[in-house]
């Protein structure tokens, strides 16, 4: 009898001690994550409130609000933010210093790749026809007055659609203007409701491969999604690691052939010196929950353990922790 008192009073010791343990390692945790999404009215922005919802139920009370893939990754080196979204081209830009960063951000790293981003330039048919226009570079090669609209700066579709301009043709916005023409920065709304009033010949952003968005514009007026170029392509793939996706002809019932652009992936950055353990947490509840996720925006069912981690990348110990051990 005394025996077994002395077994259950040390295995009530090591229960209570495990119990310490782990609220030792919560109590480095902060009260709440604070997720910078997208602009509204685009995916981003529901996929901010879809991932805020579950990790409050599964992990650590999250709020979700407004963002862009820029902006996102300047606040989380701040700590102005925990966590938001951004594209893995704009990190990688970021942590090197470049283009538009005054020097390397160091607070802020990768959390995990979620899918593919597609860029859109997408015209009004009517002026396309009028000026003969079948890829990119015929706007610039034309030096057409082009009344177009892209995202607020701040925004991944604002620095990645800039960067095209600027890696494939050395052109600038202030050289759109020169010719006569006009660029606007809008939210996805507004440049659709801009474009359908041909107030717009064209609307360009990015973001995923089915998008409700162009889904919306080929509603309201016909359009083309143009193809990119393919040295403005290499251009800026040599420059922040991009690549080519096809937009494929069954995507949109505008696309009647495969359209090549610029791909990227949608990724979350996060802050560095948040703790191991919780960052691995957030990110077993993000795969565990990937289905019910993608109910809310369809494209993060497409997201793989083997795609999560761009090596370019520097990568949170924690997420690089789960991603690893989720791939074996």
């Amino acid at each position: 009898m005394r025996k077994f008192s002395i077994f259950m009073l040390a295995l009530l010791l090591s229960l209570s001690l495990v119990s310490l343990g782990a609220a030792a390692d919560k109590a480095t945790w902060p009260d709440h994550l604070r997720f910078m999404a997208g602009p509204p009215g685009g995916n981003w922005f529901a996929l901010g409130g879809a991932l805020a919802d579950m990790w409050s139920k599964e992990v650590l009370q999250t709020t979700s609000g407004t963002g862009g893939g820029v902006s996102n990754i300047v606040n989380a080196d701040r700590g102005k933010g925990d966590f938001g979204l951004s594209v893995a081209s704009v990190l990688g830009a970021a942590q090197k210093g470049e283009e538009g960063f005054n020097k390397p951000v160091e607070g802020a790293v990768n959390f995990a790749n979620l899918y593919r981003q597609y860029t859109y330039f997408i015209m009004r048919k009517d002026y396309a026809e009028k000026h003969g226009i079948t890829t990119l570079g015929d706007i610039v090669e034309k030096k057409l007055p082009i009344r177009m609209a892209t995202l607020k700066p701040g925004t991944a579709s604002e620095f990645i659609i800039r960067s095209i301009f600027e890696k494939g043709w050395g052109i600038g916005w202030d050289d759109v203007k020169s010719w006569g023409g006009s660029v606007e920065f809008s939210s996805y709304d507004d440049g659709s409701n801009l474009l359908a009033d041909n107030h717009l010949d064209m609307f360009t952003f990015a973001v995923g491969r089915v998008a409700s968005v162009v889904m919306k514009i080929e509603s309201q007026t016909d359009i083309v999604i143009l193809p990119v170029d393919e040295h403005a392509r290499q251009a800026v793939a040599e420059a922040y690691g991009t690549t080519t996706f096809m937009v494929d002809k069954d995507a949109y019932n505008s696309v009647t052939g495969d359209i090549p652009v610029v791909g990227d992936y949608t990724c979350i950055v996060i802050r560095k010196d948040l703790p191991d353990d919780l960052v691995y947490d957030l990110a077993k509840s993000l795969w565990e929950h990937k289905e019910n996720l993608a109910k809310a925006v369809k494209d993060i069912g497409e997201m793989t353990v083997e795609e999560a981690v761009s090596p370019g990348l520097i990568t949170h110990p924690g997420a690089v922790k789960f991603w690893t051990e989720a791939a074996q």
